[in-house]
């Protein structure tokens, strides 16, 4: 049997994805201001970022990174267990697990890597990790590397969470779920999911990365939302990069359990700590979002306004009630021509495709920022009403030439 050549894999796989019609090229944004930014030498106002605060470009936040800059240096110099971890770290990590209500808090230098490090540090191949069949792809691939037996349950239904951990009734076991769903905008129940792990004497992990900031009182997320504590909900991660407007991820939880990550999860240990800048950043974010309730306060109406102008001009949104608005199509050539023909309107959203999302379940996902005005959702509105019929038009013209009624 002949060894496979890379050079051969990489161009069918190449080929295939750009047949596909949900495939887009990278773009890069030169200038932004507040939702509106340059990208590939065009304005466009900013429908797919996760800045749902408005954070990211806040003078305070600005001003905080570039004192520290100037006081600490660019970079984060050594691993935590080198020289990397400064005084900065510790004042963030308090300050969340404060907000947080719990004993303790632990930087990472993304979501990715926060998640790698829970799952790699807890669970062995003896062990099962029960997870949302929407869960994001950190979280499933942390499963993965960690080799533990990894069962996915549909989407919200805790009663199939209960049935995959019955299947399976050896070695530890962990229930692993998004707090808001970062693909459709929902949130998962918490509730029936803490009784699910506890019944089966389960650890629940929450990656809140889309809800803290945004959802439950004083923006502390969805654990908060659901009225679960860390006896509940032992171990949540924090995204500084979605409301937070920064980079980096914090995980909060029980003491023995931080400590442990800590000491144990490679995803800390080998890897340059997050700069102190980030972190200055972040701690600026954090206290302005703790203050700032407004900000949710504006969040929620301009999702409001978003949704009745979006069903009175018969627009087929998914339910949710957060910044993450997907707008359902169903054919990937839909979804990529309203993207292209938003995009040509001045309007920057993104399409989801197969295989990202299920067949025939292509949608656009909006996302909302308290940067937004009423007037700028109108517009993008009356848009995606003409890119819709536009692209019905097209999808009808396609079916006539292949022979096929309409």
């Amino acid at each position: 049997m002949a060894r496979a050549f890379w050079g051969e894999r990489i161009e069918a796989i190449r080929a295939q994805r750009a047949d596909a019609p949900g495939n887009h090229a990278r773009c890069a944004v030169s200038h932004r201001d507040g939702a509106r930014c340059s990208v590939d030498g065009r304005e466009l106002l900013n429908f797919c970022s996760d800045d749902y605060l408005g954070l990211s470009q806040h003078y305070a936040v600005i001003g905080a990174l570039q004192d520290a800059v100037a006081a600490q240096g660019a970079g984060g110099s050594g691993s935590h267990l080198a020289c990397g971890r400064h005084q900065t770290h510790e004042r963030l990590e308090q300050e969340i697990a404060d907000w947080l209500g719990t004993p303790r808090a632990l930087l990472f230098g993304s979501r990715y890597l926060a998640n790698l490090a829970v799952l790699q540090s807890l669970l062995d191949e003896d062990d099962v990790c029960a997870q949302d069949a929407l869960n994001h792809g950190s979280l499933v691939d942390a499963a993965r590397l960690a080799g533990c037996r990894l069962r996915r349950y549909p989407h919200g239904d805790p009663e199939g969470a209960i049935r995959q951990l019955r299947s399976m009734p050896d070695g530890m076991a962990m229930v692993a779920t998004e707090g808001v769903f970062s693909a459709d905008g929902d949130i998962a129940p918490l509730r029936q999911l803490a009784l699910v792990a506890r019944v089966q004497h389960a650890l629940l992990y929450v990656d809140d990365a889309h809800g803290i900031g945004v959802v439950g009182p004083e923006g502390r997320g969805s654990v908060a939302a659901a009225d679960l504590g860390v006896d509940q909900v032992p171990l949540q991660l924090a995204s500084l990069g979605k409301a937070l407007g920064g980079q980096g991820a914090v995980v909060a939880g029980t003491h023995e359990l931080i400590e442990h990550l800590a000491d144990t999860a490679r995803p800390y240990l080998f890897t340059t700590a997050l700069p102190p800048a980030q972190a200055a950043a972040g701690l600026t974010a954090l206290k302005l979002a703790r203050k700032d309730h407004w900000r949710r306060q504006k969040l929620a109406e301009l999702v409001a306004h978003f949704r009745e102008r979006a069903q009175r001009a018969g627009l087929a949104l998914l339910d949710s009630q957060t910044p993450i608005q997907p707008l359902l199509v169903g054919d990937d050539a839909c979804a990529a021509s309203m993207a292209a023909a938003l995009q040509r309107a001045g309007y920057w959203v993104e399409a989801a495709a197969s295989p990202t999302v299920g067949e025939s379940q292509a949608r656009l996902r909006i996302t909302l920022s308290a940067l937004h005005a009423p007037a700028d959702i109108d517009g993008l509105i009356e848009a995606m009403s003409g890119a819709r019929d536009r692209a019905r038009a097209e999808a009808r013209v396609a079916a006539i030439s292949r022979g096929v009624a309409p």
